[in-house]
């Protein structure tokens, strides 16, 4: 089981305009753990930067960040937030004027280290807006962005990333401002992992556990960012630290939201969408495991629902790893056999045994998970063949 989730400050995030119908996303306290992800546009590029924050949401990610480094960006971020269906950070570095324009636009968090804002003025006066408008702010420290100071005299350590988050949370918590997610992100899981327990620490004895946005910054490529993350952010997960997560890919982040819900459905944490369970085929298969598992992939795709679905190639292990499953198809020779839990529903031809399986699923979807029914057609009647 995993380790009871520490008990975190909630934060509520929308974004706050007229228009915009999109649903508020809580992270923190016993609320679910959040997906999210980062637009890859020029953010002046409104129509641009909609589209991957409508293709992110389809895919299942609850909250985009986009970056408003210029005037340009700042322009755009009003129509975004408007017609975004999902919660929307602003990213912003130092110019105190950015943030700002991203409060005033509506945002729905603001992605901002006070500290790197050096006149106090100024800093004062974008932390007002945002706690007269409600809206929450991350601080969020990497390994690459350390106060200088500390990273002399304690180099590029755990230690380092985690005093240099806590001097801007003082800050936010001199000017009132309360309402903060930290992230501690370094390229390497071990650094990541250590950082976050000790963080974790820091905060309870300080009496202030602000909620914790996972992450392993530049994690690489798909395979091995994939692979790193799963790692670094598995285990922290599993120890009850974070409340929300983002894997940073070098990828069209839409490619970042399956790892995520990955990650949670491996852990137990969150369903989304199906669980399947192919076996790694081997001399006994009768059928392209690989294929078949790439084809039942394919259907998944058109549902939400948390079927699932075992994928076995043949019937010496099939029967029993269906009784796990929702349900189970094992190949044979020029067959397939289906079941419900363990139990046989029929064996069908192998130019059949998709439609058959689809038929089976959308049942189960129908008698197992109502919530998702809205997505199913009527199930119809398949011959079995003996």
């Amino acid at each position: 089981m995993v380790r009871l989730r520490r008990k975190s400050k909630p934060v509520f995030l929308k974004n706050k305009t007229d228009e915009s119908d999109g649903k508020g996303v809580w992270i923190g306290g016993d609320h679910p753990v959040a997906v999210q992800s980062m637009t890859t546009t020029d953010t002046a590029d409104v129509d641009a930067t909609l589209a991957q924050v409508y293709g992110l949401a389809m895919a299942g990610c609850e909250i985009v960040r986009v970056t408003c480094q210029d005037a340009r960006d700042a322009a755009g971020l009003p129509h975004i937030v408007k017609r975004s269906p999902v919660p929307i950070v602003a990213d912003v570095h130092f110019d105190h004027r950015m943030a700002l324009a991203a409060i005033e636009a509506g945002v729905a968090k603001l992605r901002l280290n006070p500290g790197n804002i050096t006149d106090v003025k100024k800093t004062r006066e974008v932390v007002s807006l945002a706690i007269e408008r409600n809206t929450p702010i991350r601080v969020g420290v990497n390994m690459g962005s350390l106060a200088r100071d500390l990273e002399e005299s304690l180099g590029h350590t755990p230690q380092a990333m985690v005093e240099s988050a806590l001097r801007h949370v003082e800050i936010l918590e001199q000017l009132g401002h309360t309402d903060i997610v930290i992230s501690l992100k370094a390229h390497d899981a071990p650094t990541t992992i250590h950082a976050y327990r000790l963080v974790d620490r820091r905060l309870a004895e300080r009496g202030t556990p602000y909620a914790l946005h996972l992450g392993i910054t530049e994690a690489g490529l798909p395979r091995d960012g994939t692979i790193k993350s799963a790692i670094g952010l598995g285990i922290l997960l599993w120890e009850g630290i974070g409340d929300t997560l983002r894997v940073s890919l070098a990828a069209d982040p839409v490619e970042e939201v399956p790892v995520c819900w990955g990650i949670l459905k491996a852990l137990g944490i969150r369903e989304k969408g199906f669980e399947i369970t192919a076996c790694p085929s081997c001399g006994r298969a009768e059928i392209e495991v690989v294929e078949l598992a790439r084809s039942v992939e394919a259907i998944a795709g058109e549902y939400s629902a948390p079927v699932k679905v075992a994928v076995m190639g043949c019937v010496v292990n099939g029967p029993g790893e269906s009784k796990m499953a929702d349900v189970g198809v094992a190949g044979g020779k020029g067959k397939g056999a289906i079941y419900r839990k363990g139990q046989l529903v029929g064996t069908f031809p192998e130019d059949r045994l998709l439609g058959a399986l689809r038929v089976e699923i959308e049942r189960v979807i129908a008698e197992q998970y109502p919530d998702y029914a809205h997505e199913i057609s009527q199930p119809t009647e398949l011959a079995v063949t003996s």
